[in-house]
């Protein structure tokens, strides 16, 4: 059994060194640079690159400009994402803004979109990947390639921004509506955010701190007057203050966000307004084509309020459902009649416009009108074949059977129709002739109210973006407005009179709950069937709700935050601990000379400090003075370790004084030799005098080479040159200049 377990252990060992060593050869340090590099300078072939000192910039100014430039398009990629989306309400508009110019229906909001997202991950990317090789302290070289690509990024955003404020103004108050619903969520998002890029953060500023203690430390005379003319130590200071106080200032403008946070999704329960009820815009044109019956046959199956829909009037009078100016997108006029496919709808007789065909673009994948919509059955696909332009009278007879609300707008007859200045009169005899209920009926249109007033009183005249006080003169009670004007007109002004508010056009969700916490009566819509299934607001909340997870939000994150910095600043502190040890010998040797006068009158001290650098090697001080040494005996005349290259000479006095043995010396040092080496000048002979006198005579063993230590003097530099004996530990001091 032993032996069996014992080959057990033996191959998951090797299977063990088998994995480490493939994953060594895939993910190692070169192929992880190689990747970085590859990615951001398109060199993906390894070689050593020159590490940057931290603190400095040597990139240059080329390079620090594009990396600019490149979290530049970064940032905008990320708004104009996030702006792109919460635009999603208003795709078909702009897709069929765009069909109007070209005469080609295309999903442009979506191309848009995935245009938006592309280049948003390819910033990201570039961002991410020099973030890292800053981090490896690597000298950015960003290809061509990507600087040209930036550039023209940034120039579409430009392009975008500017296309945006000419024609596309609303879009703006599109934005603005959507922070009011998402800004709660957006506070608690960035702080999560802020918790995450606390990390590298706090590496960097503690690295930093690192680096000044350790530069501090390691600094040499002639660096310290070096630093006097260029100070690195600011320059590193900057470095933290320039990371670190902008994040404690978003970070604590995040803290305090809520207090000026307005959102109408924070309240009460019980302060909570009904459900706004759905008008179905054009009927259901998500699911059959728009002013069909089909479509308005299924918003009824959907339990639609209302019905919402356009009318014109054809060249012979009828009232007949078509909402553009024109019938190529709706009809198949192109194949019937392409020569007449730009002409106004209403300049055709009812005879021709009752043979188009209204249903089958609807099916056309090429041409379908939402890019969300579900796939029809195959019965539905049918059915919206063959369906045609229907007249105002089959909508009111169906809304007379269902009792549903018809509300329309009623568009005036080109310069040369008949009916140019009685279209009103004659659609409201049509509507009266139906025998619907008038109450049934919400009148939209401006022209002649006063006729529709006294001819069909029981008609609910419906108002735009008017006063209150014109309101109240013209005695109408509801007004039909567009979302992106209410909430910044006078829309408490509203609800505080008491008026009935319907809401056009309301498609998305977050639209919706904004409607439903704004308490809002109705909402025009194409997409009943998922509005209808909500059954709260979404991002509801209560303000004791809300107060409870900004303030648990704020203590974790603060805390984490604050741990992370801890453990980054106490990791750099230990970093810096090793490396003194590392580089600092645990004793200081010292050789101490009695004292005596000279010329001067100064005492001569000799003393040898710690080298900043230990290397094994036999010529050491150690050899030299083994008195230092509690082994002498053991081995005697014998060399361990040397001493580093020196730095500025050591000031010395000018006494010489001899060695005393340290306290494990057996024996007292006996002198057996004297060698002198002198090449002063006659200006130092006095002093080499001095020495040679107080010295007693030491033998010399030529087998070991001498040692120079500097003894810096009044006048100039001077060396002791030290001989080791071979076996009793003397040793012969000698001075030379």
């Amino acid at each position: 059994m032993p032996k069996k377990a014992s080959r057990i252990e033996s191959t998951k060992r090797r299977k063990s060194e088998k994995d480490s060593s493939w994953t060594e050869k895939i993910f190692n340090h070169k192929s992880y640079v190689t990747f970085l590099t590859g990615c951001y300078s398109c060199h993906w072939k390894f070689r050593q690159w020159e590490k940057t000192k931290l603190g400095s910039c040597c990139h240059s100014r080329t390079e620090q400009v594009f990396f600019v430039l490149l979290v530049l398009s970064f940032v905008l990629s990320v708004i104009l994402l996030f702006m792109w989306i919460e635009l999603s309400n208003e795709y078909f508009d702009l897709d069929w803004a765009i069909f109007l110019g070209t005469g080609i229906w295309v999903f442009g909001s979506i191309i848009f979109l995935s245009i938006l997202g592309t280049l948003t991950a390819y910033t990201s990317l570039l961002v991410v990947v020099g973030v890292l090789l800053l981090r490896e302290r690597i000298e950015l070289y960003l290809h061509t390639c990507h600087k040209v690509m930036i550039v023209l990024v940034i120039l579409l955003y430009i392009c975008f921004m500017f296309v945006l404020f000419q024609f596309w103004n609303d879009m703006w108050l599109t934005f603005g509506l959507s922070l009011k619903i998402f800004a709660p969520y957006i506070h608690l998002c960035s702080i999560t955010v802020m918790v995450f890029l606390s990390w590298p953060l706090t590496y960097y500023v503690a690295r930093l701190e690192r680096e000044v203690r350790v530069r501090r430390y390691r600094m040499t005379y002639y660096e310290k007057e070096r630093l006097k003319r260029c100070n690195i130590f600011t320059r590193l200071r900057a470095l933290q203050l320039a990371a670190g106080l902008p994040f404690l200032l978003i970070l604590v403008c995040l803290y305090l966000m809520p207090l000026g946070i307005y959102s109408p999704c924070i309240q009460k329960k019980e302060d909570l307004g009904p459900k706004p009820v759905f008008f179905a815009h054009r009927g259901a044109p998500m699911h059959g084509p728009e002013n069909t019956m089909m479509a308005f046959e299924k918003a009824v199956e959907f339990g639609a309020y209302g019905l919402e829909t356009d009318v014109h009037l054809s060249i012979d009078r009828v009232p007949f459902h078509m909402h553009d100016f024109d019938l190529r997108r709706t009809t198949n006029i192109e194949e019937v009649l392409p020569e007449a496919a730009l002409q106004h709808p209403a300049l055709f007789n009812w005879t021709f416009l009752s043979t188009l065909n209204a249903g089958r673009w609807f099916i056309d994948p090429w041409r379908k009108p939402f890019f969300n919509m579900k796939p029809l059955s195959e019965a539905d696909k049918n059915r919206a074949r063959n369906q045609s332009i229907p007249k105002l009278d089959d909508l009111l007879e169906l809304a007379k059977k269902a009792n549903k609300f018809v509300i329309f707008d009623l568009y005036g007859p080109p310069a040369k129709h008949p009916l140019n200045y009685s279209f009103v009169k004659h659609v409201t005899k049509v509507i009266l002739d139906s025998k619907i209920e008038p109450h049934l009926i919400y009148w939209l249109s401006t022209h002649d109210r006063k006729y529709v007033r006294e001819t069909a009183p029981g008609f609910q005249l419906v108002g735009r973006l008017y006063t209150i006080k014109e309101l109240k003169k013209e005695n109408i009670s509801t007004i039909n407005v567009d979302y992106k004007n209410l909430f910044y007109r006078g829309f408490r002004d509203y609800k505080a009179a008491n008026i009935n508010i319907n809401l056009y056009l309301v498609n998305e969700p977050w639209l919706f709950s904004l409607a439903w916490c704004s308490r809002i009566d109705s909402v025009t819509t194409d997409n009943i069937p998922l509005l209808s299934q909500l059954d709260s607001p979404h991002f509801f909340m209560t303000p004791g709700y809300y107060m409870f997870i900004w303030l648990i939000m704020d203590i974790i994150s603060a805390t984490f935050i604050v741990g992370i910095f801890c453990f980054h600043w106490r990791r750099e502190i230990r970093k810096e601990k090793l490396q003194e040890s590392a580089s600092t010998p645990s004793d200081v040797h010292s050789i101490n000379l009695p004292k005596e006068k000279t010329e001067t009158g100064e005492a001569l001290h000799l003393s040898v400090k710690p080298p900043s650098r230990v290397t094994e090697s036999p010529w050491t001080l150690s050899a030299l003075h083994p008195a230092l040494n509690e082994d002498v005996n053991k081995y005697p005349g014998t060399f361990h370790s040397s001493l580093a290259p020196r730095k500025k000479p050591v000031l010395v006095k000018n006494t010489v004084t001899p060695l005393i043995p340290a306290k494990f010396d057996v024996q007292s040092v006996v002198p057996s030799g004297v060698s002198e080496h002198t090449q002063a000048s006659i200006r130092e002979s006095t002093s080499s005098t001095d020495i040679q006198s107080t010295l007693p005579t030491l033998k010399v063993d030529e087998s070991v080479p001498p040692i120079e230590i500097p003894i810096a003097e009044t006048s100039s530099e001077s060396f002791v040159t030290l001989y080791s004996t071979s076996s009793n530990g003397s040793y012969d001091m000698s001075k030379k200049s």
